[in-house]
């Protein structure tokens, strides 16, 4: 492969509502293939949703994160790592893609921690292993790993597909690019922000502009842009093809930029500032 930093790729749940879209996507992945070492991490909360509601099981959001009953935990489940997780590989397939569909347990991938007793079978995951990873990469397979984890005694735990993409992506050391049904970030007016780092981000959260699953989004993507050096980006599966041009450099949706990036480009500035003051 001619890029060998491998670009870790999350795509919603709502990408399953879309054929057309779907294949359009893993289209532009099988393009991608032979330049990037790509590994798909998805979510599914429609699905879940859907499913939950035709069993007459009522769900529930705390600050984007969806409250996992242990009654419910069966059922999401089977929706993620399951239904949803074979589908994707389906129409990989359909793309002539070789895909092998994962969780964040399998092989140790991540290890996983339930976040409190309020939000109940949900956890927050970390790196851990990336060996089986790295195994299907080398076999120009594509890894399709469902949000699934579960802790140090195997219990299962429902993890926020942005937190498990950040984690694979800090596991693998790569980019990371967070896709959803919505094209980037948007101000208060409605319009696109090319770039955010932490102050720009704690001040949108205060002001009520970046919310809900958006929130958990952009300090996943943040965190993680810390953890490996690298930006992140939030943009659209509707338009896969900006993937071409992002690995070619190219700017898309919204990028987060770690405190790194931040605080070396404040230095750069303040230099600059200082040598004109001092002409």
């Amino acid at each position: 492969m001619a890029n060998h930093t491998p670009l870790v790729i999350k795509v919603g749940g709502a990408l399953l509502e879309d054929k057309t879209a779907a294949i359009h996507f893993f289209s532009t992945l099988k393009q991608l293939m032979p330049s990037v070492p790509l590994v798909l991490v998805h979510g599914g909360g429609n699905s879940v949703e859907n499913l939950l509601k035709a069993l007459g099981l009522t769900s529930e959001k705390i600050d984007g994160l969806r409250v996992t009953p242990n009654e419910h935990l069966p059922y999401v489940v089977g929706a993620l790592a399951g239904t949803v997780n074979k589908t994707l590989c389906g129409w990989a397939m359909q793309q002539g893609i070789v895909p092998v569909g994962l969780s964040l347990l399998d092989g140790g991938i991540c290890t996983a921690t339930q976040l409190n007793e309020k939000l109940g079978a949900v956890g927050t995951a970390k790196a851990n292993d990336p060996q089986l990873l790295l195994q299907v990469l080398g076999n120009q397979q594509l890894p399709i790993v469902s949000s699934i984890g579960a802790d140090a005694n195997g219990q299962l735990l429902n993890v926020n597909a942005d937190e498990a993409a950040a984690a694979i992506a800090h596991a693998l050391e790569a980019k990371l690019v967070l896709l959803s049904d919505v094209p980037c970030v948007l101000d208060a007016d409605m319009q696109p922000i090319a770039e955010l780092n932490s102050k720009s981000i704690e001040q949108l959260i205060a002001q009520g502009v970046i919310n809900g699953g958006m929130a958990v989004k952009v300090k996943a993507a943040l965190q993680t842009a810390n953890q490996i050096g690298n930006p992140v980006i939030i943009a659209s599966w509707k338009t896969p093809e900006q993937l071409l041009g992002l690995i070619q450099g190219e700017a898309v949706g919204t990028t987060i930029h770690s405190d790194a990036e931040s605080n070396a480009e404040n230095i750069a500035e303040y230099q600059m500032k200082l040598s004109s003051e001092t002409k």
